[in-house]
């Protein structure tokens, strides 16, 4: 594959940062080892972002600012341009939400936590790399580097469960470790990022985990979000792979942020950043007509999913509006060409349907 100048160097400035944090991961000394891996493992995730979206030549100059958008923006091109799924955005976001707690205030990041991860952003690097540029991860460095790790590897609720039994053990009194277990409640809240997007974590969602585990609430109804979630590792040793997956049915909280209750600690800051399409937006995005669209989202129900869209009422006007994961949806429906034949089916049964109305309603009568 031909690649262009610019996405040459962007690949090749995401391998060198992969290899400096995998480094970090397997080195000795624990000096600093978790910043120097979250910084560089979330520096790689961002370069290889924008090489697939400089190879498929989409823009990620900002006009306003002079210079490239930043990760969240290009994770958003990139599920919508470079076929990005929900596993690989989730891990890519849990990575930046980690590393941006470490580089700008107190995170603790237990070891099978920052392995999971780990393994999971390689698997998600090595799939992006054979889709994108039809390239192996193994091409570019030895598989003897990858992250390895001497502990047992948990299932996810399990570790969540040990992680906030912990945590109650350092709030205990007299423990004076109140500064850790903030810490590890905020790895919590990071690993959210794997089934929401476009959210925050502030100081008072932390004190909200916080006095909610210290009165003993069980954690599934703290953190509904991780209750979801689970992890598959197939392979073994070094082959090893780690996909981090959600369960049917994940339960939707939009609570404000000065909500006192303890659920869904993690607030939506903004819904229309989230949901930010109108159904024209969404239509001109896909390439269709606004009767295509409208018909297409009724074949695959996006109007009833909360997580795909969101009705704004503003008095008695109300605005449908349509997320990312609406259109990475219908934009991969819409590539099938059994499902066009399928819309361009229904679309006709619902012109006869409507030319039968009106033959059959009665003539105006005129006084």
């Amino acid at each position: 594959m031909k690649l262009r100048r610019e996405a040459k160097s962007l690949k090749a400035k995401a391998i060198s940062s992969l290899k400096i944090g995998l480094e970090a991961f397997n080195g000795f000394s624990e000096d600093g080892r978790t910043t120097k891996t979250l910084l560089h493992l979330q520096h790689a995730c961002e370069m290889l972002l924008k090489a697939c979206l400089v190879q498929r030549q989409v823009n990620i100059q900002d006009p306003q600012k002079g210079h490239s958008v930043g990760f969240k923006k290009c994770l958003n091109l990139a599920r919508e341009h470079c076929g990005f799924n929900e596993t690989q955005a989730g891990v890519f976001r849990a990575v930046d939400s980690m590393r941006d707690g470490e580089q700008h205030w107190l995170i603790t990041v237990p070891e099978d936590v920052l392995f999971l991860h780990a393994r999971g952003l390689v698997t998600a690097i090595d799939e992006v790399l054979a889709r994108e540029f039809g390239e192996k991860l193994a091409y570019h460095l030895p598989t003897r580097v990858l992250p390895v790790s001497t502990m047992p590897e948990a299932q996810f609720d399990v570790l969540v469960d040990r992680e906030c039994k912990l945590i109650k053990e350092l709030l205990a009194p007299g423990r004076r470790q109140r500064d850790e277990a903030r810490g590890r409640i905020r790895t919590l809240l990071s690993m959210e990022a794997h089934v929401a997007d476009e959210v925050e974590i502030s100081e008072r969602d932390i004190t909200r985990v916080e006095k909610a585990l210290k009165s003993n609430k069980n954690w599934g109804d703290v953190l509904p979000r991780l209750k979801t979630m689970q992890t598959g590792l197939t392979g073994t040793a070094l082959e090893l792979k780690v996909h981090f997956t959600k369960n049917q049915g994940i339960p939707v909280h939009r609570l404000a942020a000065d909500d006192p209750s303890s659920a869904a600690a993690v607030r939506e800051v903004d819904l229309r950043k989230k949901y930010r399409y109108t159904p024209t937006e969404l239509a001109q995005r896909l390439g269709l007509n606004t009767n295509q669209s409208k018909t297409l989202r009724e074949m695959l129900k996006i109007d009833h999913d909360p997580v795909m869209s969101h009705v704004f009422e503003f008095g008695k006007s109300r605005h449908p509006c349509y997320s990312d994961q609406a259109l990475a949806k219908m934009k991969e429906q819409w590539a099938s060409p059994e499902i066009k034949e399928k819309l361009q089916a229904e679309i006709q049964r619902k012109a006869a349907e409507g030319r039968g109305r009106r033959r059959k309603s009665p003539p105006s009568s005129r006084a």
